[in-house]
């Protein structure tokens, strides 16, 4: 077994045992009704149940024990201290996830995805950032005046070993700092097992023994990385702290190499034949890897001919592979700012799968056939053989649409089909705008790095006309492609994103009323209230920091075999159907449309689709946050080293946050900083919570949440990845008496 079940604590001490219970047989997937049927049965008992008493109160008790092993690895159900099952909530218990914090304290986030609440250092009994654990509210309320909470015991633990800087100790042998600021104890290493570190060496260290309260954290060191001051080792620090998998299996290496780097002439003869049209790519001037190309025709019907060709990666990796293996279990590509963690190894991702220039290529196609107003009245999908005829990049295309002469002349034959996709992508954007989407427009880093990974230039990133044309055509086609699907009843993975949640709307609109700002309809909340705002803080000085707090408020999209919609792009049906080389659930997606091509499902083939449908929604939405976890904490990293290199120099920027020690600063190219009020020394600042403010006692001046700044690097933490900050003594058109 690979679940835990845990027994109860009595008299409120908590017991932490991760050993499995090996009490109940086979794991199977039990069906939903005997799983509802084993909870009302201990719902109408109201008191735990012993496992025999359990199966003999069951219509079918004998079938009974595989659902009950699943209901106590999902911790829906309890095996107590005396060997009986419980309901949680009869227990007092509710059941979520630690997020933990520097200071040792943290926060309890439930499952059900009610209130958080407060765990005080007292109270964490041992547990680590992120940690499923039970916890019992306790009587007491924090600062804030949300609930506090006491661990009762650790239902799974989520490390098993960390990432940090080895260090010596003279009286033990030596112990770790882990890099990961929310674990804040650190681990002893004995002598026998440092690996030879040296101090100063980045280093995995498997945990042997958790802290629990009394015990320090124990461990071993299992890899040394570098040392710290090592070129590369920073980043190779963060790729071990997330676990992501660098070389491919055995399995999928072999799959890599016994794939044919060209189109073969049996597949040739089974396709729609596009190798005289007029077929392109826009993508980034460093991308390799080419998931979609564009076509457009304009029909004697006066209607556009719009045709999305996304790479044929089903073809090349089929289900329960070597690389299919491999590619579920990364489930991402992921890009850091000196390297990309490929989905797929190169010879496909970069090789066969990329729609590269001037080579014949497997796709499936989305064609659209759209009207003036761009609607979509007609559509097909379709596997083809396409070449791409021009590899464009983002910037000459949008230097093209805006008149660049030299750029013209060098793509003549596309400057008609560019100009009306440029058309196209306006009206569709519109088109979008109008049902409610919400674009947040959040300034993203440009980051350059040299060969040792370095960064030599940081600013904003600049987004063109390009840049929206490709986006408006990969929406469509996403949302086409569910649109069919779902027409079709055919089990699908959807993208979506649900309604914000109710409390964190009106913690929102506290905010944004302290700026002015308002959400209308908070008890019904659409798409469009939320882009109101947006639209109305267009060009102010807080636009950023809005976008940012506004996305924080949203609830975090994901995958799922429900189709539940998109409630950011104000969608009723969406999905992820063009990125294949680099997001597994895309490749999964186009699994079932090519079987749907080729006389659709039949029912052996559905069952075994709605049974690992869910599992992989699960999958690869963790993958996903991993991914972007990691991409940003590189970027951080990444950012403080560029501007340790500008310690003394001045920077204008934006006040991003305000907190109790003093306020947070974005400065004009994107690195964020703190200015401690303890630097503020012509008075005494005082923090206005209500009004997102610092407040000088005597002069009255303030400091507000979208205030622009002038500030002087100060100094970098390159362990904590802080930029510390200080006011320039010019200071900055100050806000006396505001709010």
């Amino acid at each position: 077994m690979h679940g835990h079940a845990f027994f109860l604590l009595d008299n409120n001490k908590p017991v932490n045992l991760t050993a499995p219970v090996d009490i109940l047989v086979d794991i199977t997937k039990g069906k939903q009704n005997m799983h509802d049927e084993i909870i009302a049965a201990l719902k109408a008992s109201g008191k735990p149940l012993t496992i025999e008493q359990l199966i003999n109160s069951l219509e079918k008790g004998e079938d009974a024990k595989p659902a009950i092993t699943e209901l106590l690895n999902e911790h829906r159900i309890l095996l107590t201290r005396k060997r009986r099952l419980a309901l949680p909530e009869h227990l007092g218990l509710v059941f979520g996830r630690i997020q933990g914090h520097a200071a040792g304290f943290g926060f309890f986030l439930p499952k059900d995805g009610s209130r958080d609440a407060f765990v005080p250092v007292e109270a964490m009994h041992g547990a680590m950032h992120n940690d499923e654990v039970y916890v019992r509210y306790t009587a007491q309320l924090s600062r804030n005046g949300s609930p506090e909470a006491c661990v009762m015991f650790i239902a799974k633990r989520a490390l098993t070993r960390l990432v940090g800087t080895f260090e010596h100790d003279d009286s033990a042998g030596g112990y770790v700092v882990p890099d990961d600021a929310r674990i804040p104890a650190d681990m002893l290493i004995p002598r026998d097992k440092t690996k030879k570190a040296k101090a100063g060496d980045k280093v995995v260290a498997k945990i042997i023994d958790y802290p629990d309260g009394r015990r320090p954290m124990l461990g071993q060191v299992c890899e040394i990385l570098g040392n710290k001051h090592t070129a590369g080792t920073d980043v190779l620090s963060i790729i071990r702290q997330y676990e992501l998998p660098e070389a491919f299996s055995k399995a999928a290496q072999k799959g890599a190499k016994l794939t044919a780097q060209q189109v073969q002439n049996d597949e040739r003869v089974t396709r729609e034949n596009l190798l005289e049209k007029l077929v392109f790519t826009i993508d980034g001037p460093d991308a390799k890897d080419f998931d979609d190309a564009l076509s457009l025709e304009r029909l004697e019907n006066g209607n556009l001919y719009l045709g999305v060709h996304i790479a044929d990666v089903a073809h090349y990796v089929k289900e329960g592979g070597g690389l299919d293996k491999d590619a579920l279990l990364r489930g991402t590509s992921v890009y850091l700012a000196d390297r990309v963690i490929p989905m797929l190894p190169e010879e496909l991702s970069n090789g066969i799968c990329s729609l590269n220039p001037g080579e014949d290529r497997l796709a499936l196609s989305c064609f659209m056939e759209i009207d003036s107003n761009a609607r979509v009245l007609r559509h097909r999908l379709s596997e083809t053989l396409i070449c791409s005829k021009y590899r464009l990049v983002y910037g000459d295309v949008s230097a093209l649409l805006a008149g660049d002469e030299a750029q013209r002349q060098k793509y003549a034959d596309l400057v008609p089909v560019l100009s009306e996709l440029e058309q196209l992508a306006a009206k569709l954007k519109e088109r979008r705008h109008k049902r409610g989407s919400i674009d947040f427009d959040i300034a993203e880093a440009d980051l350059e790095l040299d060969e040792t990974g370095r960064p030599t230039s940081l600013k904003r990133a600049d987004r063109g006309v390009s840049e929206s044309i490709i986006e408006e055509c990969m929406l469509l086609a996403n949302e086409t492609v569910a649109e069919h699907m779902y027409d079709l009843k055919s089990p699908f993975l959807y993208r979506v994103h649900e309604q914000p949640e109710s409390e964190k709307l009106l913690e929102l609109n506290t905010f944004l009323q302290t700026l002015g700002y308002s959400i209308r309809n908070l008890k019904d909340v659409q798409p469009r209230n939320i882009q109101k705002v947006l639209y109305a803080a267009k060009d102010t000085k807080e636009e950023n920091i809005i976008n940012k707090v506004v996305l924080r408020a949203m609830q975090k999209a994901r995958y799922s075999e429900k189709c539940l919609g998109h409630f950011g792009l104000a969608y009723t049906r969406y999905c992820h159907f063009t990125a294949p080389i680099r997001r597994y659930p895309d490749l999964f997606c186009h699994r079932i449309i090519k079987l749907m091509l080729h006389g659709g499902l039949n029912e052996k083939q559905t069952a075994k689709l709605n049974e690992r449908l869910s599992a992989i929604a699960q999958s690869t939405s963790k993958s996903e946050r991993t991914a972007m976890e990691a991409e940003r904490a590189v970027e951080e990293l990444k950012k403080c080293e560029y501007m340790k290199e500008r310690i003394g120099e001045s920077f204008a920027g934006i006040i991003s946050g305000v907190v109790s020690f003093g306020f947070f600063a974005e400065l004009d190219n994107t690195a964020e900083g703190l200015v401690r009020a303890s630097t503020l020394d012509d008075d005494y600042y005082v923090h206005d919570e209500k009004n997102y403010r610092m407040v000088g006692r005597n002069s009255g001046k303030s400091y507000r949440l979208g205030d622009e700044v002038y500030v002087r690097v100060s100094a970098v933490d390159m362990v904590s990845h802080n930029i510390e900050l200080e006011l320039e003594d010019s200071g900055k058109p100050h806000k006396k008496g505001r709010g």
